[in-house]
This record gives C-alpha cells, structure tokens and sequence, in this order.
C-alpha cells in the first residue's frame, strides 16, 4: 500500500512511517500465519493511519481521550467504506479497555510526549501485544525542536531545548518532553521490547515550503525519496522533526 493523504504533503510527511509499517505488518502477518491483523492506535485521533490500516483489511481500533476526535474518525470511516473501532480514553487506560494479548501491532505515536508516565503507557502497550508483536512510536525529537526555534529567532528557547533532559523550550511549549534517539531506544528496551532501527521523520519536509512541493511537477516524489534517505542518514536522521521506532515484545 502506499501511505496516501488528501493532498501530496501529508502523504511526504509520512512516507517514512509508512514504509517501515508496511514491511513491519508483512513480518507480523507471515509469523502469525493470517493476513487480518489486529491493531490498536493509541492516541489515534481522527484516524490518519487507523482508517488506511482498515483499508488494508485489518480490524482497527482507536483509543483517544477527545470525543470530537473519535467522532471526527467515525465521519472519516463511514466516508471511506471501512469499520473502526472507537473508544474513549488515555494510554494509562488501554489495560482496562483492552483485553491482555490482544493484538498484532499497537500504534503509539505523538503520545509519550504527553503521557505523565511514558514508562507506565508502554508497560499497558506491552500487555495488550501477544507474543512477537510490535509497537510503533512515533515522537518528537529535541535537536528539531532547537532549529526550529532558532530559525523563529528564538535563540534562547533554542538553547534551553538542548540543556533541558526533558527537550522542552520552556513554560509555554506545547510539548512536555521529546526524545532523542538514545532515549527512545532506552524507553523501548525498559518496558521490555526489543528496539529496532530508529528512522528520522520529517528531516527536510518541514523546512521546505509547501509551494516548492505542490507546485512543481515530480517534486513531491523526489522529496519523499529524499526523506526516505535521510531517514537513516547516520547524521541527518537526529535532525528530523520526529523520531520513528517499531519494538518487538520479546
């Protein structure tokens, strides 16, 4: 399948994520012997990957705190053809909404920067993946974060990003913490999962203006293979906006 959006440049900033859950549902899918997986998102808001996993033949279900975001998914499902499963709730609750060892792949992104205990919403994501299953985590990268505010002219935010453990710019960041590759590869191995490979997300696609990308014929195409090779650049992955990891339940 290939990660689509209602314009090119959604589709450009996901194509990485897509590209490692498309081989990542391919294992799970031989090593269970069945092609319809089951899937929990996490935080999966109006349903950006749960409505295109449906698609693909999977049962679906999205875990998210805010009602208008739940329904918002249900509108999205209903006009795409496909059933999700929607239920209100917190990461902390996914044990209690959820039954133990039941599912495939759980999707956990733009979540533990918010959670107060992103070693307790891993532990409940571990329960719920039978054995040999995956999580995806998707989460924001501190380095980014510093750039970005230095190109705002923030200086001193920018600064505080790389001095603060948690990489937050101060009071008024929207984003309690990120992560840095080392951290998100350490989070995942405390809560009992075996990391894999970490991609950068977004290394170059929010620095380019859209115009750029839309306007001009193939270039969509060309940034996303660009993407794609940034993603594991030895330098410019840490550079990206967010960082993207699947950990297998051992």
């Amino acid at each position: 399948m290939r990660a689509e959006g209602v314009t090119r440049t959604p589709a450009v900033r996901t194509a990485v994520v897509w590209d490692a859950l498309r081989a990542e549902l391919a294992a799970l899918a031989e090593a269970a012997g069945r092609d319809r997986l089951d899937i929990v998102d996490a935080g999966g808001g109006t349903g950006g990957f749960a409505v295109p996993l449906a698609e693909l033949g999977h049962t679906v279900t999205v875990v998210d705190p805010s009602p208008d975001s739940l329904a918002a998914l249900e509108r999205r499902a209903k006009e795409t053809g496909v059933g999700v499963r929607a239920l209100q709730g917190d990461a902390a609750d996914l044990g209690e909404l959820l039954d133990r060892d039941s599912a495939d792949l759980v999707l956990c992104h733009s979540v533990l920067e918010y959670v107060e205990d992103p070693i307790g919403a891993l532990t409940a994501v571990a329960r719920l993946l039978r054995g040999g299953g995956a999580v995806s985590v998707l989460t924001a990268n501190p380095v980014a974060s510093a750039i970005h505010r230095a190109l705002a002219g923030h200086f001193d935010e920018a600064r505080a990003v790389l001095a603060d453990p948690r990489g937050s710019w101060g009071d008024r960041d929207p984003t309690p913490r990120r992560y840095t590759s080392r951290a998100l590869a350490e989070l995942l191995t405390a809560t009992g999962f075996v990391a894999g490979e970490i991609h950068g997300v977004r290394v170059f696609a929010d620095l380019v203006p859209s115009r750029l990308v839309d306007g001009e014929p193939g270039a969509a195409d060309a940034l996303v293979a660009l993407e794609q090779a940034a993603s594991t650049h030895p330098v410019l992955r840490d550079l990206a906006t967010q960082l993207h990891a699947l950990g297998r339940r051992s």
